[in-house]
């Protein structure tokens, strides 16, 4: 019966979490002409969705929603017992680290409990959230199965990790192709009919842990090359060889060379944390991760570097940093987008403050800072201009957004600390990279 209704479009999908991963697919679904339902505890994201027909999201048009919306295929609730009414099942909600940096799978599991309240035959449920090998297949699993459905018979439970790159212009929902893996063979078929009718390609795998490797590998990866080229940045830096010239020139070998930048330390939901799923889900098994661990102790170290820079800095021109006002540019944690998860910004804020800083920072994708899981930080955007800039002993540049007119924040501050190689066009005594 679910098959039928994949086939003819006739099935309607459930999205649990409607952020920066939720929000995107519910609209693909959507713009198919598949009926979808996007579910969330936060009121103000259902009423932005069903009410206003506008974006909380700033590379998501609110043009986008509005259309989908006005037609009747997008809708929002906080009412998960309307799980009931959909067909397949997708949870894309976060998976942070707790304060020990432990997995924090209590969003999953709560979603997963709410899922097993409502569970009935036919029902298609994936999960996008990273994790470790093994959450589908032994937490998801064992919760939905409590019910008395058996999995593969009366439902049916895949992982495909979710690749979204926000604000990248190359790449879209669409066009990113699909990872995804079955608890048993039936439920990655019916999977890879549900997804292909949204997404361009989808790749099947043998199981779900496969699937779940599968995103690890990716980030790992990602991790470790960062974390080499951080830690080469201070190597180089000790040497007096400018690290993003040498970027550039092994950049022009047209094989065996992929190239990684360096920066403040590591932001986003996946890279600054999916290494650490693997490391803790490794220790059951009595395995050692050290390089895992290691890329990550670098990168996370990051920030701090960038402080004794600032120190040397403001030492160079007779200043210290107790008392100093300091204005760090771009709280995303990469340029051009609102997202401020795990960004190296808000770390640098808490260890100037630490220091005896007043701290300010512009962003105008981030007007002001919201209270966060680690932080709770009341500060708002400033603008820039010049009497503004004039006001600060420091400019730290964290974030290179593109409205940054790079040449007039030169101009009108007194000393400046590149993180980003942003001002690397310009000569001038005033700029320290970091």
């Amino acid at each position: 019966m679910l098959r039928e209704k994949i086939k003819t479009n006739k099935f309607a999908v459930g999205i649990i979490g409607l952020g920066y991963v939720g929000l995107p697919l519910a609209l693909e679904f959507s713009k198919n002409s598949i009926k979808v339902i996007g579910f969330d505890l936060d009121k103000n994201k259902v009423d932005f969705i069903n009410k206003k027909k506008k974006s909380y999201i700033k590379h998501i048009s609110s043009e986008r929603i509005f259309a989908e919306v006005s037609k009747g295929t997008f809708s929002a609730t906080s009412d998960f017992s309307k799980l009931k009414i959909v067909d397949a099942i997708i949870i894309c909600v976060p998976t942070p680290l707790n304060v020990n940096r432990e997995p924090d799978l209590s969003y999953v599991i709560n979603s997963t409990v709410i899922i097993s309240k409502y569970l009935r035959k036919g029902h298609f449920v994936s999960l996008e959230s990273t994790t470790y090998p093994g959450t589908t297949d032994e937490d998801i699993l064992s919760t939905l199965e409590s019910t008395g459905l058996k999995v593969g018979k009366d439902f049916f439970l895949c992982f495909s990790p979710e690749r979204e790159d926000p604000n990248n212009p190359n790449y879209s929902t669409a066009t990113i192709p699909k990872v995804i893996g079955g608890v048993t063979s039936k439920c990655t078929e019916l999977g890879v009919m549900i997804y292909s009718k949204v997404i361009n390609n989808v790749v099947p795998v043998s199981s779900s842990r496969a699937a779940e490797a599968t995103k690890l590998l990716e980030n790992i990866y990602r991790s470790i090359n960062i974390a080499l080229v951080n830690e080469l940045k201070v190597v180089f830096d000790i040497m007096g060889i400018d690290i993003w010239e040498v970027i550039d020139a092994a950049s022009t070998k047209p094989f065996g060379f992929t190239p990684f930048y360096p920066g403040p330390g590591l932001g986003g939901h996946c890279i600054p944390i999916d290494p650490f799923y693997l490391t803790w889900k490794a220790r059951e098994f009595e395995v050692a991760t050290k390089f895992i661990e290691l890329a990550g102790e670098i990168n996370t170290s990051m920030p701090y570097y960038v402080i004794g820079k600032v120190l040397h800095a403001l030492n160079q021109n007779f200043k210290h940093i107790n008392g100093s006002k300091i204005l760090i540019l771009g709280l995303a944690y990469k340029r051009d987008i609102d997202d401020i998860r795990e960004s190296p910004s808000l770390k640098l804020i808490e260890l100037l403050q630490d220091q005896g800083a007043y701290v300010d920072y512009n962003d105008e994708y981030v007007t002001s800072i919201p209270k966060i899981r680690k932080y709770r930080f009341n500060k708002k955007s400033v603008k820039i201009n010049t009497k503004n800039l004039s006001k600060y002993d420091l400019v730290l540049l964290s974030t290179d957004h593109t409205y940054y007119d790079y040449g007039f924040i030169l101009k009108n501050s007194k000393i400046i600390v590149d993180t980003r190689n942003a001002f690397g066009k310009y000569k001038s005594k005033k700029i320290y990279k970091a």
